[in-house]
């Protein structure tokens, strides 16, 4: 049974919520345990789910590690930092990626740490005005970690992301709009919580192909132009052979909305 993540379903959208309130949902061995169970338990659903949100219990989204984690006291004397990433982290990471729908991260507080990377695997990011994003490994002397040294620049360019790494300092919502980390801005929690699900239930509602685009996307980050556009052609054989594209079509001439299956 989960403790630390709390997995819920609004038709056809999962809402998973980092749930340990009270480190401001630092991530210990626990929650990374719950995070496995949690995805499995939404990918074995199939297409009942179509999108996904996470969000934070309370007061934040997810405060990073927890350095006070119980596991840490049970970690093997010499054992590197890097080893729990490659073991715990990273197959999330790796599953969120992969996910055949679309993500929504809805960040209601702090994103520090893992936590900001969390954040960023959002295809799109819903942020409240108080929410603010840190990269906090050089405080205690490490280097960001969760894919942030691949995303960040990506999203905010070179510049910013060395300027956030480096100084360690926060960025809140409003300017994370502008330097582009963040889609779309509420004014409080509320606000955040009713407007990120609108979004998910949006795309929870969409065509088959939502996933498809969201693997392209993936893809042309290693892929030469060459690659990419031969990628293209195979996702939309795929796309082009869905029901939903059919549907879609129908719906174009008919003159009304499309109501897409997923299918």
């Amino acid at each position: 049974m989960m403790e630390r993540m709390q997995l819920e379903y609004s038709d056809r959208v999962a809402v998973l919520k980092f749930n340990h309130p009270e480190v401001m949902n630092a991530v210990g061995g626990k929650m990374l345990r719950d995070f496995v169970e949690a995805i499995a338990e939404l990918k074995a659903r199939g297409k009942e789910t179509r999108c996904l949100m996470i969000t934070g219990e309370g007061r934040a989204f997810c405060a990073g590690a927890n350095l006070q984690d119980d596991d840490d006291r049970e970690r093997p004397p010499g054992s590197e930092a890097g080893t729990s990433l490659r073991n715990a982290y990273h197959p999330i990471l790796f599953e969120l990626r992969g996910l055949e729908m679309p993500i929504v991260t809805a960040v209601n507080g702090a994103a520090a740490g893992v936590g900001m990377s969390f954040a960023m695997m959002g295809d799109i990011v819903c942020a409240s005005k108080n929410a603010y994003f840190l990269q906090a490994f050089a405080r205690i002397g490490l280097i960001p970690d969760g894919g942030a040294t691949f995303m960040l620049p990506r999203l905010v360019g070179w510049g910013r992301a060395m300027e956030l790494s480096l100084l360690a300092e926060r960025l809140y919502a409003d300017q994370a709009h502008d330097w582009g980390l963040v889609n779309r801005v509420f004014d409080d929690q509320d606000a955040l919580t009713s407007g990120a699900m609108d979004v998910a239930q949006r795309l929870a509602n969409g065509p088959r192909s939502l996933a498809l685009i969201r693997k392209a996307y993936w893809n042309t980050w290693q892929n030469a132009y060459e690659q990419q556009l031969d990628l293209e052609a195979q996702l939309q054989n795929e796309a082009g052979r869905s029901a939903d594209f059919k549907e879609g079509v129908r719906a174009f001439v008919e003159k009304r909305d499309a109501q897409f299956a997923g299918e």
